[in-house]
């Protein structure tokens, strides 16, 4: 009875699938399992990734105990009396306890200062699972002594991989029925599944259970019954004329025609594609074509991305079609993009170059200060000349100001200091 996901989870690294930089042969995670030497560590990255899979492989592998708690549902007497148990076990049987947290960045800071001492003592090791950064949403006591492995999304080839192996497994998948699923149908699954290998399970589960058989008793899985059962309608345009799409929208947002980007994004919606996608390249877009022409643009979209969130669809449409319409319209510039590869070169070329006296965090009773004091520019109407760029790029210009938009009156500023600057040192 228990979902196919769960009877289909791996039991050793080498049915693991997916997270090749972190479980194949040579990696540190695969090494210290097999010579039972990991310590406390955390695992981060989206859900169906493997997070939980992948800490009962360690507990099996190295002949650990495994007691897995939840972050929501326990709090400080649950993991004491956890502790308590495990100290116990370590010290008659000489057997470790390995604790799964699941959801770890929920716990608050009681709650994990009561397991610090025993992560530090060795009665436990802590494996926590995430689908948060732990450097920003759990408490710096556990993470530092936490080795951090991220997990990332599987690939549809991977989430496919698994896909087979639950159809042709005769013990915890469907090897011993007269089942036929399309090669369209695992497409659509494995892309439907966004890198969540347990999503792909549960729609080739709901897929293979409401489908009746055929008269000869087959259960066939097309391309349709996988978009009912993905809950995402099967893409009605292949792979080439996808990406095909794709670039006639972004060309079009970049070329001003608001009428053709709101037909093709409609378009890829209508064909299955998850708005979020449109979202991430309006974002990119108001950025790199829009940039300083037009800086309310990227504030439009991100605002447009938040109230799709909160709304969903359809209403959420709405602001994405407002974020489009704006985009499009807006004056173009790509003097932002220009701006950050100029910079990333001289970075490239100057190397560890000094940063002038006047700007480091020194004061005059520092050893190296050479006499240079920082200037305070709203003691001089808002602007003082002095240097900021490191002697050898004195004089680089990264940001050009173009004509369009906003950006005159930008040049305009920039002008006006200059004059300024030059006042000065004459």
């Amino acid at each position: 009875m228990k979902p196919l996901a769960e009877r289909m989870r791996p039991r050793s690294l080498k049915d693991f699938i997916g997270q090749k930089h972190l479980v194949s042969e040579r990696s540190l995670l695969s090494r210290a399992i097999s010579t039972d030497k990991l310590g406390s560590c955390i695992f981060f990255g989206p859900p169906g990734t493997g997070k939980t899979t992948l800490a009962g492989i360690i507990a099996e592998t190295t002949k650990g105990e495994f007691a897995k708690m939840n972050a929501v549902s326990s709090g400080v007497a649950d993991a004491k009396k956890l502790i308590e148990e495990a100290r116990d076990r370590l010290r008659i049987y000489g057997k470790k306890t390995y604790l799964l947290l699941d959801e770890c960045h929920r716990w608050n800071k009681a709650q994990s200062d009561c397991v610090l001492s025993a992560i530090e003592d060795g009665s436990i090791i802590f494996i926590g699972s995430t689908t948060e950064n732990p450097y920003v949403s759990m408490t710096n006591a556990i993470v530092s002594r936490c080795r951090i492995f991220e997990m990332k999304p599987l690939t549809e080839g991977e989430i496919v991989e698994g896909l087979i192996r639950a159809i042709n497994d005769k013990i915890n998948g469907y090897g011993e029925m007269n089942l036929t699923v399309t090669e369209e149908a695992l497409k659509h699954f494995a892309w439907a599944s966004n890198g969540d290998m347990r999503s792909a399970y549960g729609s080739l589960e709901l897929a293979v259970l409401s489908t009746p058989p055929t008269s000869e008793g087959k259960i066939i899985i097309d391309g349709n019954v996988a978009g009912q059962s993905s809950q995402k309608k099967l893409l009605t345009v292949d792979e080439t004329l996808y990406y095909d799409i794709l670039s006639a929208f972004c060309k079009s947002l970049r070329g001003s025609d608001p009428d053709a980007a709101l037909y093709y994004a409609f378009r890829l919606i209508d064909s299955g594609c998850d708005p979020m996608l449109i979202f991430r390249r309006l974002m990119a877009h108001s950025a790199e074509d829009v940039g300083m022409a037009n800086t309310n643009a990227l504030n439009v979209c991100v605002s447009a991305c938040l109230a799709y969130e909160r709304m969903g669809a359809p209403e959420g449409l709405l602001p994405l079609s407002e974020a489009i319409i704006c985009v499009a319209t807006s004056p173009k510039s790509n003097s932002v993009v220009m701006a950050m590869d100029r910079a990333k070169d001289a970075v490239k070329r100057s190397g560890d170059s000094f940063v002038p006296y006047n700007l480091r965090n020194y004061n005059e009773h520092s050893p190296n200060w050479d006499g240079k004091t920082y200037v305070y520019p709203h003691d001089f109407g808002g602007y003082c000349d002095q240097q900021y760029l490191p002697d050898q790029l004195v004089g680089s210009k990264f940001y050009e100001p173009k004509s369009e938009g906003d950006e005159p009156n930008i040049k305009n500023f920039m002008e006006r200091i200059k004059q300024i600057s030059k006042r000065n040192n004459d």
